[in-house]
């Protein structure tokens, strides 16, 4: 209940009286980089949130320390990191539905303390709700009201988003009836409804399956296409990897890596990779075999760069098949594991001595 109301209340602060000032987190006397340049979409300096917790609240839990990164305008930029974090804290903090406790924010232009700004954001929360008694475009035509639009010209766009998100068909049945996709693509139309230059999607894939996944993956690149400015929080890094032009990774509330999917983790080769046939009769087969990994029909080996050829030369010797020699590159994934395994052992020895 209490979620609900503040959810009703931030629609209600931000669409219907949109004053210029509502609270200052920005110094108003900063100076923007480069003003001969587009401004980026998104601007963090130093952003940082703090909640009170232990006995009397003395205490301090830090969720996001020290962030500072850009998201330039026309791009899909992915937000990765584990269960908490700090990826919905960031988020909440940009859409001000929580303060943070020290640094700045800009969004297309304007700090978040003008609230005016939100007229050109659409924003998907993790769990939204909608009164499920409701169809998907009597709640549509709920959120066009919020943006003054006309009867018939909320008319209008329900139909175009509800097209959008193909859910043409099923605009008309209640929402109770959905399935836990077909409410995601709901939550993208009212985000999308407005025809916002932002769009915000905090964890877009959770709990969806492959199905739910590859749909809303579409309707992003969707927009993306239309020349829309993407932020979306993930922990699915295949989806990060097909959809963006850059990420940037966050673990224990500090950004540990910003940069294009490929590039971020590095180029260099970590080895190589040769995949093969081999009769487990031939000679030396099982030497060779107890080196290698079974793939259906096929066998794996792995070797330095330098191994290569003699590995090669041992396979035709036993008169193994080659069936491809492939280089072993990071991935984004290993690049995510090593940092949040570092943040994890960093807790944990914090834990240990007690400080």
């Amino acid at each position: 209940m209490k979620k609900r109301i503040a959810d009703a209340l931030f629609y209600f602060r931000v669409y219907v009286f949109a004053p210029q000032t509502a609270w200052a987190i920005d110094d108003a006397k900063r100076i923007s980089k480069n003003e001969t340049m587009t401004a980026p979409a998104i601007e963090t300096q130093n952003l940082s949130k703090q909640y009170p917790h232990g006995f009397l609240h003395l205490k301090k839990k830090t969720s996001l320390q020290g962030l500072t990164m850009q998201v330039q305008s026309g791009e899909v930029f992915g937000f990765l990191g584990p269960n908490g974090a700090g990826k919905s804290t960031t988020i909440k903090l940009l859409m001000g539905i929580i303060f943070p406790t020290a640094g700045t924010a800009q969004i297309l232009g304007k700090p978040v303390s003008d609230v005016s700004m939100h007229r050109d954001i659409g924003y998907l929360p993790e769990q939204p709700y909608f009164y499920d008694y409701l169809t998907a475009a009597e709640v549509l035509d709920y959120f066009g009201r919020f943006h003054g639009f006309s009867a018939a010209e909320r008319g209008e766009r329900v139909q175009k988003v509800l097209k959008t998100v193909a859910l043409e068909t099923a605009g008309k049945i209640q929402l109770r009836k959905y399935s836990k996709g077909m409410l995601q693509r709901v939550g993208l139309a009212q985000a999308i409804l407005h025809d916002p230059k932002l769009v915000i999607l905090d964890e877009p894939m959770s709990g969806l399956d492959p199905v739910g996944r590859r749909e809303v993956r579409d309707i992003i690149l969707e927009l993306k296409n239309a020349g829309k400015t993407i932020l979306f929080s993930t922990h699915i890094l295949s989806d990060a990897e097909t959809l963006c032009d850059r990420v940037g990774v966050i673990a224990g509330g500090k950004l540990r890596g910003v940069g294009a999917p490929g590039s971020i983790v590095g180029v260099q080769a970590t080895g190589m990779e040769i995949v093969f046939e081999l009769a487990e009769s031939a000679v030396n087969a099982q030497q060779i075999l107890a080196k290698a990994t079974r793939s259906g029909m096929n066998f794996r080996i792995s070797v330095i760069e330098g191994e290569l050829y003699a590995a090669l030369g041992e396979l035709r010797a036993a008169g193994a098949k080659i069936i491809s020699v492939t280089q072993i590159k990071p991935t984004l994934e290993d690049y995510f594991l090593e940092l949040v395994g570092q943040d994890r052992a960093q807790a944990a020895a914090i834990e240990v001595s007690g400080k």
